[in-house]
């Protein structure tokens, strides 16, 4: 049964103890001899912006959970050669391949009323703006089939003396890309090197060193250690072996204890993964510094990105295919089934509006996650595969928020990312600074990622809020970097994201788990980030692609 939640509790958790512990609810300061400004939640209390939580299909969803039975009249039933479960990148790239095969025979059905899962968009009058992924970095030159969707979007302008992709400045991320906040200040960057001693320089310059070890490793068939995607890496025992502990284990194995460098890579892991240091793997922790760079040496992948994050990537897919997209439509049944010596798949599907229908196909593309598939997969609701279990999902809490006021900051100014330092959070990307609105109002998009050990706890929380404990949470975290910040934000809409992305737990990347659940399901074929153990872009056009692949694989097989 679900735990209930006292607001104190979950606002505790949430945004930290040192915080709660300098105000109470009435807004009394705990230390008012401490020299930066501790926030009171009360302050939060007298905003003036109006907003509302928006987000995933609660009651669609929760249907399709329930096994609710659906059951389509004989005149509502449809036929064609390939269904394709979900609109997120993965689906939706499954779709483009498709079309770029020539096969227009599909249906792709989402249950959401936009494309997009975690990667969607939302605009304003004044800038569009992300609720989810938010950037691309560039990929190496052995990532083909990316880099041919990239070129098609005219984002590249050519290739450098190495091969590597270029991409258009205008689709780079401006300067200054980041900034972290710390004591009062802003300080250019991601590494805290104001106030640094000599022994944290030495272990920040050790690391890098490491890091480049990983990066040079080849293993006998030339495969990188990390490569993106996943399965373009190595899986040598040298690699894998590091899945097998944490990266805050790891980092004490090399003799890392600088706080500045625990803290950076911290901050990676929870800003990837939604976990901590010490709950995600090691192999994922090195994967996020290692995986994009080049050669060592090499500074990473410049990074790509628009006001709308990742969501103008879901738009170019989703004008290539939209003519096969049905969306506000849940998939609440697959029931896989021979006909005349043949593997087909009855799909049941039920629209916002109550419409049940039936779709008679070949095969099935589900690109929802590994979580959904046992309640809508009729053999699994009866025998759930045990592989399933091993999935564990992270739950986050996003915000967009426009600043009335222009931003007036001391050190750094405005940067495109801006991280908290101190603080349970991410902070925020700006989307007016992404499109050279560096005047006027300004649109924040914050993240964060709720880090419980129990996942279940995480979701528990995080849907026990209602839009005022979201607001609060928002402007009391902000408010550590700008004071006036509750009378300056004029509207702020949450999203909820229970089930945000897969977290990569030490022993999952390279457990037996991950490489079952890809396995097709007589004529089911899995693809989703889920397959990869971390949540990435990549990932999801790759499995997409890859799922895509397999079904063109028996059409040809049929054809000879």
């Amino acid at each position: 049964m679900a735990r209930s939640f006292n607001r104190r509790e979950v606002l505790a958790t949430i945004l930290g103890a040192p915080l709660l512990a300098g105000c109470d609810m009435g807004g009394r300061t705990g230390n008012r001899a401490s020299k930066v400004a501790k926030p009171k939640l009360s302050e939060a209390k007298s905003r003036k912006c109006e907003g509302q939580i928006v987000g995933p299909n609660h009651s669609l969803g929760h249907r399709m959970r329930d096994g609710e039975a659906v059951v389509p009249s004989a005149d509502q039933w449809r036929k064609t050669s390939v269904v394709i479960v979900g609109g997120g990148v993965a689906g939706l790239t499954a779709a483009w391949r498709l079309l770029r095969a020539g096969v227009k025979d599909f249906k792709l059905l989402e249950l959401e009323s936009a494309p997009g899962g975690t990667s969607r968009s939302g605009a304003s009058a004044r800038v569009a703006y992300p609720w989810g992924a938010h950037y691309l970095p560039a990929p190496l030159k052995d990532n083909t089939v990316l880099i041919e969707l990239l070129d098609e979007m005219n984002v590249l302008e050519g290739r450098d003396a190495e091969g590597h992709p270029i991409v258009a400045e205008q689709f780079l991320c401006r300067d200054p890309q980041e900034r972290i906040f710390y004591k009062g200040q802003w300080y250019e960057g991601l590494y805290l090197y104001a106030g640094a001693k000599p022994e944290d320089l030495a272990e920040l310059k050790a690391f890098h060193a490491l890091v480049d070890k990983w990066v040079a490793w080849r293993d006998a068939k030339g495969r990188r250690a990390f490569a993106l995607p996943v399965a373009a890496g190595s899986d040598d025992s040298e690699v894998t072996a590091l899945d097998k502990l944490s990266m805050a284990q790891w980092l004490d194995q090399q003799g890392l204890r600088s706080p500045r460098l625990r803290w950076l890579v911290d901050y990676a892991c929870r800003d990837d993964y939604g976990l901590r240091a010490e709950q995600a793997s090691a192999w994922a922790g090195l994967f996020y510094f290692a995986s994009r760079v080049a050669k060592p040496g090499a500074e990473a992948r410049p990074l790509m990105t628009w006001p709308e994050g990742n969501g103008r990537l879901v738009r170019h897919l989703h004008e290539a295919v939209k003519d096969h997209v049905q969306l506000g439509t849940a998939v609440v049944e697959l029931i896989p089934r021979r006909e005349k010596d043949a593997d087909v798949v009855d799909v049941i599907t039920l629209a916002n509006d109550g419409t049940a229908m039936g779709w008679h196909c070949e095969q099935v593309i589900f690109t929802a996650p590994q979580f959904i598939a046992p309640h809508v997969i009729r053999p699994w609701r009866t025998e759930r595969p045990r592989h399933v279990a091993a999935f564990e999902y992270g739950s986050w809490l996003v915000a967009n928020l426009t600043r009335t006021s222009e931003v007036q900051d001391r050190g750094c100014n405005v940067a495109w990312d801006n991280v908290l330092y101190e603080s349970a959070g991410l902070g925020y990307v700006s989307a007016t600074f992404q499109r050279g609105l560096d005047y006027g109002p300004a649109h924040w998009t914050y993240f964060l990622p709720l880090c419980d050990e129990s996942p279940r706890t995480s979701r528990e929380k995080l849907l026990s809020l209602d839009w005022g404990d979201c607001a609060d949470i928002v402007l009391s975290d902000l408010q550590r970097a700008h004071p006036a910040i509750h009378t300056e934000v004029d509207r702020l809409d949450v999203m909820r994201w229970g089930h945000a992305m897969i977290r990569p737990r030490p022993g999952f990347v390279w457990g037996p788990e991950r490489r079952e659940a890809a396995k097709p399901l007589r004529g089911i074929h899995f693809a989703n980030t889920d397959l990869s153990g971390i949540a990435l872009f990549e990932e999801a056009f790759y499995h997409g692609h890859r799922a895509a692949e397999e079904v063109l694989a028996k059409y040809s097989s049929r054809s000879a």
